[in-house]
């Protein structure tokens, strides 16, 4: 069995962890995840990580993501979403004013750098235990505001009371806390409606697999669809080595930038190595010295 990640376009209706399931057992395999969970009501691209490619998944996680998303206006629920019970409904006053102007003023206000605050149905933890999970008990946490960047937010088309709008951002945005805050602004109160994940580092949902589809295909066929851990991290600096060097990966022993010369990269900064046939066998950090590399990840057994 292959190591890398396939990408899935996840249908909606059922929950991320599903999804890991399901191809776990399509692919007959014990060791896989996901590298960011979407919500059982949104769709779009989701990446399974395989086998020895769950240890690369921290390199994903942080990448930027771009969503396509419907926002209801004149409704917040509770969960920020249209899941959720109805918390505040505006007026016909309230929703009489509104203009296409007032709304594209308000979107443009949110592109850049600013704080925002989870929202209290999350799967970030307190205590060990999910925000939403304590939300549901009457439990609502309020977590400290994050920094978040969006990168760009474009409308796709105003039909009021809904709008659609394709927003790239940073990770750990939540698309479901922009559709409130924007309600907010607009003083009429707003919940997200319907969300697609379009983009996941250098992954495009275009590029993605249907679930059903993979299913679909037997085992030898579906690995196929498999990106290898090398192409995975086609954005990080690489390094090619020869059999000897191998074999001191292998056993974990020290490697020198005067044998291995670095590429031009930072301390710290993540390097791959690879070898002749461009199967990831380590990945690597330069020290502050820069006279050594330290190990982040070994794949050689």
């Amino acid at each position: 069995m292959k190591n890398g990640i396939i990408a899935i376009n996840k249908p909606e209706g059922i929950s991320s962890a599903r999804v890991v399931s399901r191809v776990k057992k399509a692919f007959g395999i014990k060791k896989i995840g996901h590298t960011g969970t979407l919500d059982p009501f949104a769709t779009g691209l989701l990446l399974c990580a395989i086998n020895k490619a769950t240890r690369i998944s921290q390199f994903f996680l942080e990448g930027h993501k771009k969503y396509l998303a419907r926002v209801c206006l004149g409704r917040e629920t509770d969960t920020y979403d249209l899941t959720g019970k109805t918390t505040i409904t505006a007026s016909d006053d309230v929703m009489g004013t509104l203009t296409k102007e007032d709304l594209e003023q308000v979107i443009r206000s949110f592109v850049g750098v600013q704080d925002q605050v989870p929202p209290a149905f999350s799967a970030l933890k307190h205590k060990g235990q999910p925000l939403y999970k304590l939300a549901r008990q009457g439990k609502k946490i309020t977590k400290p505001p994050r920094q978040i960047e969006i990168f760009s937010l474009k409308i796709k088309q105003i039909k009021l009371p809904f709008f659609d709008i394709e927003v790239f951002c940073s990770s750990g945005t939540y698309i479901r806390s922009l559709a409130f805050d924007m309600g907010r602004k607009l003083g009429c109160g707003a919940h997200l409606s319907k969300l697609c994940r379009t983009q996941s580092s250098a992954f495009k949902l275009k590029n993605a697999i249907e679930l059903s589809e993979l299913e679909a295909l037997d085992k030898y066929a579906a690995q196929d669809r498999i990106i290898s851990m090398s192409d995975c991290l086609e954005f990080m600096p690489k390094i090619v080595v020869g059999s000897s060097l191998m074999r001191k990966i292998k056993f974990g022993q020290k490697l020198s930038t005067k044998e291995m010369e670095p590429p031009v990269s930072a301390p710290g900064q993540a390097i791959g190595i690879i070898d002749e046939n461009n199967e990831l066998l380590a990945i690597v950090q330069i020290d502050e010295n820069r006279q050594e590399y330290n190990y982040s990840c070994v794949f050689l057994s």
